[in-house]
């Protein structure tokens, strides 16, 4: 009697994996809309970034860059920014997995016809959507600046790709994170490298003016093919082999993220 019971919820569970993503997305922008905060967040520390950088050090820092001054060290470094702002928004989502895996939600669910991907498929879908509306709140911000690029409506396409990219890969990892995590204090410890690698990328100076064992690791991490793509797109130039190595990095970040997340999720579900 139990298992003819049990059955059906099996089979609907197994059937409907995106209809059941979409409501965990759905969930996910109600707690968003309720919590705007999580978007502010997004916006306030790249901005904070840029107003430091341009208006404190701008006019050293840029004294190479272009015709120098803060207006061409504006131009240069809104890219890196805009990759900071992604790379914090896997703080938030960390958080707010670890808080589902913890808090006895997800033992709800699992009492649900619920996919078990579906959770965290709605997170990272959630977790984009946030990071892009934040992102162009950084964007429009730069713009009332003075920034003003050079990019056409295809080269905004290629921008909004790239970010949702490096959003998707960093967001899977950021899940992953919130999965392994045993406190909602640790699952925002852990991915704080994640935001300092695009100091050590070209967001500010060029690699090739660093001394040689940073401009090494500049060159060889993640960031600065992500950041490298995004300013040859802002710029109006072909982003060309930076744009390769972005989506090689991304596919490789995102598969860990997947396989890691869904390892832990599953895991801990059977607790």
């Amino acid at each position: 009697m139990s298992g003819a019971t049990l059955a059906p919820a099996a089979r609907s569970t197994a059937s409907h994996p995106f209809s059941d993503a979409l409501t965990m997305l759905g969930r996910n922008l109600r707690r968003m809309q309720r919590d705007p905060s999580q978007v502010i967040v997004v916006v306030a520390l790249p901005v904070i970034f840029l107003l430091l950088f341009v208006y404190v050090f701008g006019n050293t820092l840029g004294a190479g860059i272009g015709t120098g001054g803060t207006d061409a060290y504006l131009e240069y470094v809104v890219p890196g920014i805009l990759l900071i702002g992604v790379a914090a928004g896997a703080q938030g989502t960390s958080v707010s997995v670890n808080t589902d895996m913890t808090e006895g939600i997800i033992a709800r669910f699992r009492t649900m016809a619920i996919a078990r991907g579906a959770v965290l498929t709605g997170h990272v879908a959630g977790a984009i959507i946030q990071t892009l509306l934040g992102m162009a709140g950084v964007l429009a911000i730069s713009l009332l600046l003075g920034y003003r690029p050079a990019a056409d409506a295809v080269d905004w396409l290629g921008v909004a790709g790239v970010l949702t990219m490096v959003a998707f890969a960093l967001s899977w990892l950021a899940v992953a994170i919130g999965t392994f995590a045993n406190s909602a204090t640790i699952a925002s410890n852990l991915p704080m490298p994640l935001v300092l690698l695009p100091f050590l990328g070209s967001s500010f100076v060029p690699a090739d003016s660093m001394p040689d064992g940073v401009r090494w690791f500049s060159e060889y991490q993640p960031f600065t093919p992500f950041i490298e793509s995004v300013r040859s797109l802002l710029d109006g130039t072909p982003a060309g082999d930076d744009i390769l190595a972005a989506a090689a990095w991304c596919c490789a970040i995102a598969l860990l993220g997947y396989v890691w997340a869904l390892a832990q999720y599953n895991r801990r579900s059977i607790r």
